[in-house]
């Protein structure tokens, strides 16, 4: 009974380190200390939003990751070239117009692997008369003021 027991409880101290260790490395830095590597993942994901012509919006994000992942920015599947409107926490879109709605993607990436999220961005007219909301370059809805 005993040695089944023992080795029941070997069994599951090899799980539970298998499960701290997956995805996550142990480095040591230039004064010698060790480090916990990992990929990357999001604390705070991009939500779907809406803004006016004319008008600022950041599309916000909060990445964790072992050495610092980076970001890269999709706008309908199309790569958003860098820019300072670009940081570690989000994309900001300025002066917006009805082309800046649809599918905006984040890809933070580091050597362990990387991860994505996307969101929808929709860009309502503010232009006289009629107004129009903007969910995508395909789709448009009217919204009569």
């Amino acid at each position: 009974m005993y040695k089944l027991k023992a080795s029941y409880i070997q069994k599951l101290a090899k799980i539970s380190t298998l499960a701290k260790t997956k995805g996550a490395q142990n480095l040591q830095n230039q004064e010698g200390e060790s480090q916990e590597t990992s990929a990357p993942f999001f604390i705070r994901k991009l939500r779907k939003a809406a803004v006016g012509t004319g008008c600022d919006i950041r599309l916000r994000v909060s990445v964790s990751g072992h050495p610092k992942p980076s970001m890269t920015w999709y706008h309908n599947d199309e790569l958003i070239s860098p820019s300072e409107a670009q940081d570690s926490g989000g994309l900001w879109i300025r002066d917006s117009h009805t082309n800046d709605a649809g599918m905006y993607t984040c890809v933070a990436s580091n050597d362990l692997g990387e991860a994505s999220c996307s969101a929808v961005l929709a860009v309502m007219d503010l232009g006289e008369g009629k107004h129009f909301l903007f969910l995508s370059n395909k789709y448009s809805i009217k919204i009569f003021f």
